[in-house]
Protein backbone atom coordinates (compact mmCIF):
# COMPACT_ATOMS: atom_id res chain seq x y z
CA UNK A 1 0.00 0.00 0.00
CA UNK A 2 1.65 3.50 -0.96
CA UNK A 3 2.26 5.80 1.48
CA UNK A 4 0.60 8.54 -0.27
CA UNK A 5 -2.88 7.28 0.86
CA UNK A 6 -2.84 5.91 4.26
CA UNK A 7 -5.71 7.53 5.24
CA UNK A 8 -8.55 7.90 2.14
CA UNK A 9 -11.59 9.63 2.58
CA UNK A 10 -14.01 8.93 -0.34
CA UNK A 11 -17.23 10.94 -1.25
CA UNK A 12 -18.36 11.16 2.42
CA UNK A 13 -21.49 12.46 3.61
CA UNK A 14 -23.08 12.59 6.95
CA UNK A 15 -26.76 13.74 6.78
CA UNK A 16 -28.80 13.93 9.94
CA UNK A 17 -32.15 13.02 10.77
CA UNK A 18 -33.55 16.51 10.89
CA UNK A 19 -32.53 16.68 7.06
CA UNK A 20 -29.00 18.66 8.01
CA UNK A 21 -26.11 17.88 5.79
CA UNK A 22 -23.25 18.62 7.59
CA UNK A 23 -20.90 17.09 5.39
CA UNK A 24 -21.25 17.37 1.73
CA UNK A 25 -19.17 14.55 -0.60
CA UNK A 26 -16.11 15.56 0.62
CA UNK A 27 -12.50 13.14 -0.14
CA UNK A 28 -9.25 13.16 0.78
CA UNK A 29 -5.87 11.44 1.61
CA UNK A 30 -3.34 11.90 4.49
CA UNK A 31 0.55 10.08 3.48
CA UNK A 32 1.63 7.83 6.41
CA UNK A 33 3.67 10.14 9.38
CA UNK A 34 2.22 13.26 8.48
CA UNK A 35 0.33 15.73 10.62
CA UNK A 36 -2.54 17.13 8.74
CA UNK A 37 -4.95 19.62 10.14
CA UNK A 38 -8.15 20.10 9.42
CA UNK A 39 -9.54 23.98 9.45
CA UNK A 40 -11.83 26.10 9.84
CA UNK A 41 -14.62 27.40 11.30
CA UNK A 42 -16.93 26.63 13.85
CA UNK A 43 -19.98 24.57 12.79
CA UNK A 44 -17.29 23.66 9.17
CA UNK A 45 -17.93 19.96 9.43
CA UNK A 46 -14.57 19.25 10.47
CA UNK A 47 -15.07 17.31 13.80
CA UNK A 48 -17.74 15.44 12.31
CA UNK A 49 -15.06 13.69 10.35
CA UNK A 50 -12.68 13.46 12.60
CA UNK A 51 -15.56 11.51 14.54
CA UNK A 52 -16.77 9.62 11.46
CA UNK A 53 -12.42 8.39 11.07
CA UNK A 54 -13.13 7.52 15.14
CA UNK A 55 -16.45 5.47 14.64
CA UNK A 56 -17.96 7.13 16.79
CA UNK A 57 -20.79 8.80 13.83
CA UNK A 58 -21.37 6.47 11.22
CA UNK A 59 -21.31 8.22 7.54
CA UNK A 60 -24.56 8.61 5.66
CA UNK A 61 -22.75 7.56 2.24
CA UNK A 62 -19.13 7.10 1.35
CA UNK A 63 -16.05 5.48 2.65
CA UNK A 64 -13.11 5.36 4.69
CA UNK A 65 -10.08 3.56 4.63
CA UNK A 66 -7.01 2.80 7.14
CA UNK A 67 -3.87 1.35 5.02
CA UNK A 68 -6.37 0.30 2.46
CA UNK A 69 -8.94 -1.74 4.20
CA UNK A 70 -12.41 0.16 4.66
CA UNK A 71 -13.00 0.45 8.40
CA UNK A 72 -16.55 2.70 8.03
CA UNK A 73 -18.44 -0.78 9.16
CA UNK A 74 -15.23 -1.08 11.97
CA UNK A 75 -16.09 -1.00 15.66
CA UNK A 76 -14.05 2.49 17.31
CA UNK A 77 -12.26 -0.14 19.29
CA UNK A 78 -11.38 -2.16 16.65
CA UNK A 79 -9.69 0.70 14.34
CA UNK A 80 -6.48 1.20 16.11
CA UNK A 81 -6.79 4.91 16.68
CA UNK A 82 -6.44 7.44 19.50
CA UNK A 83 -8.32 10.43 20.03
CA UNK A 84 -7.24 12.79 22.31
CA UNK A 85 -10.43 15.10 23.22
CA UNK A 86 -10.92 18.72 23.50
CA UNK A 87 -11.84 18.52 27.56
CA UNK A 88 -8.67 15.84 28.06
CA UNK A 89 -11.55 13.44 29.30
CA UNK A 90 -8.92 12.17 32.29
CA UNK A 91 -10.53 10.50 35.15
CA UNK A 92 -10.24 12.45 37.89
CA UNK A 93 -10.02 9.72 40.75
CA UNK A 94 -7.03 8.12 39.06
CA UNK A 95 -3.59 9.05 39.09
CA UNK A 96 -1.36 10.12 36.15
CA UNK A 97 -0.27 6.72 35.56
CA UNK A 98 -3.35 4.95 36.07
CA UNK A 99 -5.04 7.09 34.03
CA UNK A 100 -2.14 6.50 30.81
CA UNK A 101 -2.37 2.46 31.82
CA UNK A 102 -6.35 2.44 31.77
CA UNK A 103 -6.52 1.75 27.97
CA UNK A 104 -3.89 -1.11 28.61
CA UNK A 105 -5.80 -2.74 31.58
CA UNK A 106 -9.50 -2.87 29.62
CA UNK A 107 -11.18 -4.54 26.75
CA UNK A 108 -10.52 -8.38 25.61
CA UNK A 109 -7.12 -7.18 24.28
CA UNK A 110 -6.47 -5.98 27.86
CA UNK A 111 -2.74 -7.13 29.08
CA UNK A 112 -1.13 -7.67 32.83
CA UNK A 113 -0.66 -4.38 34.83
CA UNK A 114 2.97 -5.01 35.19
CA UNK A 115 3.20 -5.31 31.34
CA UNK A 116 0.74 -2.07 31.02
CA UNK A 117 2.88 -0.27 33.49
CA UNK A 118 5.83 -0.53 31.80
CA UNK A 119 4.66 0.65 28.67
CA UNK A 120 2.79 3.42 29.85
CA UNK A 121 6.07 4.55 31.64
CA UNK A 122 8.16 4.46 28.58
CA UNK A 123 5.45 6.76 26.90
CA UNK A 124 5.76 8.53 29.68
CA UNK A 125 9.23 9.22 29.55
CA UNK A 126 8.64 10.40 26.23
CA UNK A 127 6.23 13.37 26.91
CA UNK A 128 7.99 14.02 30.11
CA UNK A 129 5.21 13.71 32.88
CA UNK A 130 7.18 11.08 34.77
CA UNK A 131 7.85 13.62 37.48
CA UNK A 132 4.08 13.96 38.66
CA UNK A 133 3.20 10.34 37.77
CA UNK A 134 1.54 9.80 41.50
CA UNK A 135 -0.69 13.27 41.41
CA UNK A 136 -4.22 13.20 40.36
CA UNK A 137 -4.94 15.59 36.95
CA UNK A 138 -6.90 17.71 38.98
CA UNK A 139 -3.42 19.38 40.52
CA UNK A 140 -1.75 19.78 37.51
CA UNK A 141 -1.77 22.62 34.86
CA UNK A 142 -3.41 22.54 31.50
CA UNK A 143 -0.13 21.79 29.80
CA UNK A 144 0.30 18.89 32.17
CA UNK A 145 -2.75 17.68 31.58
CA UNK A 146 -3.10 17.91 27.97
CA UNK A 147 0.75 16.00 27.81
CA UNK A 148 -1.26 12.73 30.12
CA UNK A 149 -3.81 13.11 27.24
CA UNK A 150 -1.92 12.98 24.36
CA UNK A 151 0.22 10.00 26.23
CA UNK A 152 -2.89 7.83 26.91
CA UNK A 153 -4.15 8.42 23.35
CA UNK A 154 -0.46 6.74 22.36
CA UNK A 155 -0.12 4.05 25.21
CA UNK A 156 -1.91 1.78 22.49
CA UNK A 157 0.15 2.13 19.70
CA UNK A 158 -2.30 3.37 17.22
CA UNK A 159 -1.70 3.79 13.89
CA UNK A 160 -3.83 7.04 13.80
CA UNK A 161 -3.74 9.96 15.98
CA UNK A 162 -7.07 11.97 16.13
CA UNK A 163 -6.83 15.61 18.14
CA UNK A 164 -9.80 17.93 18.40
CA UNK A 165 -9.12 21.46 19.03
CA UNK A 166 -6.52 19.82 21.83
CA UNK A 167 -4.98 23.33 22.77
CA UNK A 168 -8.13 25.55 22.86
CA UNK A 169 -8.58 25.33 26.82
CA UNK A 170 -4.66 26.23 27.03
CA UNK A 171 -3.63 30.51 26.83
CA UNK A 172 -2.04 31.69 24.12
CA UNK A 173 1.76 31.44 25.26
CA UNK A 174 1.27 27.63 26.51
CA UNK A 175 -0.78 27.12 23.43
CA UNK A 176 2.46 27.93 21.53
CA UNK A 177 4.88 25.69 23.69
CA UNK A 178 2.58 22.44 23.54
CA UNK A 179 2.10 22.41 19.75
CA UNK A 180 5.59 22.39 18.88
CA UNK A 181 5.66 19.70 21.48
CA UNK A 182 3.18 18.04 19.78
CA UNK A 183 4.55 18.35 16.67
CA UNK A 184 7.84 17.05 17.50
CA UNK A 185 6.34 14.17 19.49
CA UNK A 186 4.36 12.73 16.91
CA UNK A 187 6.98 13.12 14.21
CA UNK A 188 9.18 11.47 16.79
CA UNK A 189 7.37 8.50 17.13
CA UNK A 190 5.98 8.50 13.32
CA UNK A 191 2.62 8.51 13.72
CA UNK A 192 0.05 9.63 11.20
CA UNK A 193 -2.53 12.43 12.45
CA UNK A 194 -5.43 14.43 12.01
CA UNK A 195 -5.55 17.41 14.03
CA UNK A 196 -8.72 19.66 14.23
CA UNK A 197 -8.10 23.51 15.17
CA UNK A 198 -10.54 27.04 13.84
CA UNK A 199 -6.84 28.62 14.45
CA UNK A 200 -5.37 29.23 11.19
CA UNK A 201 -1.67 30.03 13.11
CA UNK A 202 -2.12 26.95 14.68
CA UNK A 203 -2.52 24.83 11.37
CA UNK A 204 0.43 26.83 9.32
CA UNK A 205 2.89 26.30 12.29
CA UNK A 206 2.27 22.51 12.93
CA UNK A 207 0.53 20.82 9.54
CA UNK A 208 2.36 18.70 7.12
CA UNK A 209 -0.39 20.09 5.05
CA UNK A 210 -4.16 21.75 5.75
CA UNK A 211 -7.69 20.97 4.74
CA UNK A 212 -8.98 24.15 4.96
CA UNK A 213 -13.41 23.09 5.47
CA UNK A 214 -16.32 25.46 5.07
CA UNK A 215 -20.26 24.60 5.33
CA UNK A 216 -19.61 20.89 5.02
CA UNK A 217 -17.19 21.04 1.50
CA UNK A 218 -13.67 21.34 1.40
CA UNK A 219 -12.41 24.52 0.10
CA UNK A 220 -8.42 23.93 -0.18
CA UNK A 221 -6.45 20.87 0.17
CA UNK A 222 -2.88 22.22 0.26
CA UNK A 223 0.24 22.68 1.69
CA UNK A 224 0.20 25.55 4.59
CA UNK A 225 2.09 28.00 2.21
CA UNK A 226 -0.22 28.25 -0.65
CA UNK A 227 -3.50 28.88 0.97
CA UNK A 228 -1.15 31.99 1.71
CA UNK A 229 -0.23 32.73 -1.69
CA UNK A 230 -2.41 30.94 -3.91
CA UNK A 231 -5.91 30.80 -2.46
CA UNK A 232 -8.83 28.73 -3.96
CA UNK A 233 -11.21 31.31 -3.84
CA UNK A 234 -12.49 34.38 -2.16
CA UNK A 235 -13.56 32.16 1.34
CA UNK A 236 -9.59 31.14 1.42
CA UNK A 237 -8.24 34.25 0.97
CA UNK A 238 -10.12 35.83 3.70
CA UNK A 239 -10.03 33.27 6.21
CA UNK A 240 -6.08 32.36 5.88
CA UNK A 241 -3.47 35.51 6.92
CA UNK A 242 -2.87 37.96 9.77
CA UNK A 243 -3.98 40.90 8.75
CA UNK A 244 -6.76 40.42 7.02
CA UNK A 245 -7.15 40.78 3.43
CA UNK A 246 -8.10 44.28 2.35
CA UNK A 247 -10.49 43.57 -0.34
CA UNK A 248 -11.56 46.78 -2.83
CA UNK A 249 -14.86 46.38 -4.93
CA UNK A 250 -13.97 47.33 -8.55
CA UNK A 251 -15.76 46.71 -11.97
CA UNK A 252 -14.06 45.79 -15.24
CA UNK A 253 -14.73 48.75 -18.17
CA UNK A 254 -13.21 49.27 -21.27
CA UNK A 255 -9.51 47.30 -20.16
CA UNK A 256 -9.85 48.77 -16.94
CA UNK A 257 -10.50 47.85 -13.08
CA UNK A 258 -12.29 50.60 -11.69
CA UNK A 259 -13.06 51.51 -8.03
CA UNK A 260 -14.62 54.75 -6.54
CA UNK A 261 -11.29 56.87 -6.65
CA UNK A 262 -8.70 54.45 -8.74
CA UNK A 263 -8.43 52.92 -12.22
CA UNK A 264 -5.85 50.14 -13.22
CA UNK A 265 -5.28 48.59 -16.60
CA UNK A 266 -5.65 45.31 -16.90
CA UNK A 267 -2.30 45.09 -18.91
CA UNK A 268 -0.61 46.04 -15.64
CA UNK A 269 -1.46 42.79 -13.97
CA UNK A 270 1.02 39.49 -15.08
CA UNK A 271 -0.62 37.76 -17.43
CA UNK A 272 0.43 34.66 -16.64
CA UNK A 273 -1.48 34.62 -13.67
CA UNK A 274 -4.99 35.20 -15.37
CA UNK A 275 -7.13 31.70 -14.67
CA UNK A 276 -9.15 32.86 -18.12
CA UNK A 277 -10.60 35.30 -19.69
CA UNK A 278 -12.71 38.55 -17.89
CA UNK A 279 -15.88 39.48 -18.99
CA UNK A 280 -16.93 43.29 -18.08
CA UNK A 281 -18.38 43.44 -14.95
CA UNK A 282 -17.76 43.54 -10.99
CA UNK A 283 -15.26 41.84 -9.68
CA UNK A 284 -13.34 42.45 -6.07
CA UNK A 285 -9.50 42.95 -6.26
CA UNK A 286 -7.95 41.30 -2.93
CA UNK A 287 -3.90 42.54 -2.03
CA UNK A 288 -2.42 41.21 1.61
CA UNK A 289 -1.55 44.17 3.77
CA UNK A 290 2.47 43.80 3.13
CA UNK A 291 1.25 44.25 -0.61
CA UNK A 292 0.49 47.97 -0.33
CA UNK A 293 3.32 50.10 -0.30
CA UNK A 294 3.69 54.01 0.61
CA UNK A 295 5.22 55.29 -2.53
CA UNK A 296 5.34 59.21 -3.73
CA UNK A 297 2.65 57.88 -6.45
CA UNK A 298 0.37 55.04 -6.22
CA UNK A 299 -2.85 54.22 -7.10
CA UNK A 300 -4.78 54.86 -3.97
CA UNK A 301 -4.64 58.31 -2.09
CA UNK A 302 -5.80 57.67 2.01
CA UNK A 303 -5.66 59.36 5.14
CA UNK A 304 -4.03 57.28 7.80
CA UNK A 305 -6.52 56.76 10.63
CA UNK A 306 -4.44 54.69 13.37
CA UNK A 307 -1.26 53.23 13.52
CA UNK A 308 -0.55 49.72 15.47
CA UNK A 309 3.16 48.25 16.59
CA UNK A 310 3.11 44.56 15.86
CA UNK A 311 6.87 43.98 16.90
CA UNK A 312 9.39 44.80 14.02
CA UNK A 313 6.25 45.81 11.58
CA UNK A 314 3.51 48.75 11.73
CA UNK A 315 0.02 48.34 10.70
CA UNK A 316 -1.51 51.27 8.99
CA UNK A 317 -5.05 51.60 9.33
CA UNK A 318 -7.16 53.89 6.95
CA UNK A 319 -11.09 53.67 5.58
CA UNK A 320 -11.95 53.32 2.08
CA UNK A 321 -15.57 53.00 0.66
CA UNK A 322 -16.95 52.70 4.08
CA UNK A 323 -14.74 49.78 4.70
CA UNK A 324 -11.91 49.19 6.75
CA UNK A 325 -8.25 48.84 5.46
CA UNK A 326 -4.65 47.67 6.88
CA UNK A 327 -1.60 48.19 5.13
CA UNK A 328 1.82 46.51 6.52
CA UNK A 329 4.97 48.88 6.52
CA UNK A 330 8.65 48.56 8.47
CA UNK A 331 9.47 50.32 11.50
CA UNK A 332 11.53 52.93 9.55
CA UNK A 333 8.45 53.96 7.63
CA UNK A 334 7.56 58.08 9.03
CA UNK A 335 4.04 57.46 9.00
CA UNK A 336 1.91 58.64 11.61
CA UNK A 337 -2.16 59.17 12.55
CA UNK A 338 -3.78 61.78 10.12
CA UNK A 339 -0.71 61.61 7.69
CA UNK A 340 -2.25 61.68 3.93
CA UNK A 341 -0.65 58.77 1.93
CA UNK A 342 -0.10 57.50 -1.41
CA UNK A 343 -0.39 53.25 -1.91
CA UNK A 344 0.64 51.39 -4.73
CA UNK A 345 -0.52 48.22 -5.03
CA UNK A 346 1.79 45.17 -5.45
CA UNK A 347 -0.77 43.58 -8.90
CA UNK A 348 1.88 40.44 -9.13
CA UNK A 349 0.65 39.70 -5.56
CA UNK A 350 -3.07 41.05 -5.70
CA UNK A 351 -6.04 38.58 -6.55
CA UNK A 352 -9.26 39.11 -8.20
CA UNK A 353 -12.64 37.13 -7.13
CA UNK A 354 -16.08 36.98 -9.10
CA UNK A 355 -19.15 37.87 -6.96
CA UNK A 356 -19.48 34.06 -6.28
CA UNK A 357 -15.94 33.91 -4.84
CA UNK A 358 -14.49 32.30 -7.69
CA UNK A 359 -10.47 33.03 -8.22
CA UNK A 360 -10.04 34.24 -11.91
CA UNK A 361 -6.69 35.81 -11.00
Amino acid sequence: MSNEKFVEVKNLRKVYDNGYEAIKDVSFSVKKGDLVCLLGPSGCGKTTILNMLAGLLFPTSGDILFDGKSVVKTEPKDRQIGYVFQNYALYPHMTVLQNVMFPLTVGKNKIAKDEAEKIARKYMELTQITDFANQRPGSLSGGQQQRVAITRALVQEPKILLMDEPLSNLDARLRLKIREEIRALVKKVGITTLFVTHDQEEALSIGDKIILFNDGVIQQDDMGQNFYLEPNNYFVANFVGNPVIDNFEVELKDGKLVGSDFAIDLADFDQDRFKKNLDEGKYTLSIRPENLKPVEHGHLSVKIEDVELIGRERILKFEHDNMQHRCLVDLEQPIKAEDQVELQLRLDRAFIFTPEGERVY
